[in-house]
């Protein structure tokens, strides 16, 4: 038995929920998940899960057990980048995550830039909208949108992000415009299932939020299929600021009700907390943080 992937199946297991959540994370099948963790139970001559519940649950030696493999698996990378020299000199492979828009329209770029000013540097990015474990995944560092809960990660703000309301002016014409949140109601709408309540619209009324219930026509999975859909008159889509920022520029989308648009949510760099930071990693953030804020028309505060 591999006892060091052993110890990765397990946590995967715990942090995802579930075995079978673990086998998709993983690519792995559901019948090697399973066998893995049996295999350290039997090894252990100790039971870790109950699993006859809807969501794994950790008896209190496999609390414990856990606890320490983390602990273990984190030594393991910390002495792999020692002996790589990634703790000497700016070198080795730079794992990214980002959003798609922000990641393609900003973060490529940037990368590029600093790929050709550090040569002992090579990069792998992640564009997806789906948040990714930096743990489990292995990512250095990540885009990530929204106020971040407490956690084991540092972040470092980047920019401010508007959620947007537009259409076409074909459709506005043929339609009307919506004087306030409520006038949805009578419009055709494109939802993004991506969010939890794709149909509940959150907007700003002087100092409360208001949610509005809006009728959709047409539901999508990727924010940029919403934009193609407003673009060509489907209805009103709701996005965010920079996936439609060239579409309103160009004059095919008008931005509408922004005196309503919510509080603009942060995006951020993060990175997990860590005794030392790999210079590589240093390295990005101090290249790509002020490019990034200048791509995405961010002033931070403590250079304002």
């Amino acid at each position: 038995m591999d006892r060091l992937e052993a110890m990765r199946i397990l946590l995967a297991a715990v942090d995802t929920g579930s075995l079978s959540a673990a086998s998709r994370q993983l690519h792995l099948p559901l019948a090697t998940v399973s066998r893995r963790v049996s295999d350290l139970e039997e090894h252990l001559r100790i039971r870790l899960l109950l699993r006859g519940t809807r969501r794994l649950t950790l008896t209190d030696a496999g609390r414990e057990y856990v606890a320490s493999c983390r602990r273990i698996l984190e030594d393991l990378v910390e002495a792999e980048r020692t002996a790589s020299g990634e703790y000497r000199a700016p070198q080795g492979e730079l794992v990214i995550s980002a959003p798609l828009v922000i990641g393609r329209h900003h973060v490529v770029p940037v990368l590029v830039e600093f790929l050709q000013a550090y040569p002992e540097i090579r990069a792998r990015i992640q564009l997806s909208d789906r948040v990714s474990n930096l743990l489990e995944e292995h990512v250095d560092v990540a885009v990530r949108l929204g106020e971040l809960p407490d956690s084991d990660i540092i972040a470092t703000r980047i920019a401010l992000i508007s959620r947007v309301l537009c259409a076409s002016p074909a459709y506005l014409a043929s339609r009307g415009y919506p004087k306030e949140p409520n006038d949805l109601v009578a419009h055709e709408c494109i939802t993004y299932e991506g969010y939890s309540a794709a149909d509940r619209w959150e907007f700003r009324f002087e100092r409360t939020a208001q949610v509005v219930q809006v009728a959709s026509r047409l539901i999508v999975n990727a924010a940029e299929a919403a934009v193609v859909a407003a673009i060509a008159d489907a209805g009103i889509a709701r996005v965010l600021s920079d996936q439609v920022a060239d579409a309103l520029r160009s004059g095919v989308l008008v931005r509408l009700l922004q005196a309503f648009e919510p509080t603009p949510m942060p995006a951020s760099l993060v990175y997990p907390r860590q005794r030392h930071v790999p210079l590589k990693l240093r390295a990005f953030l101090d290249f790509a943080t002020p490019r990034l804020r200048q791509r995405l028309g961010y002033e931070s505060p403590e250079t304002s």
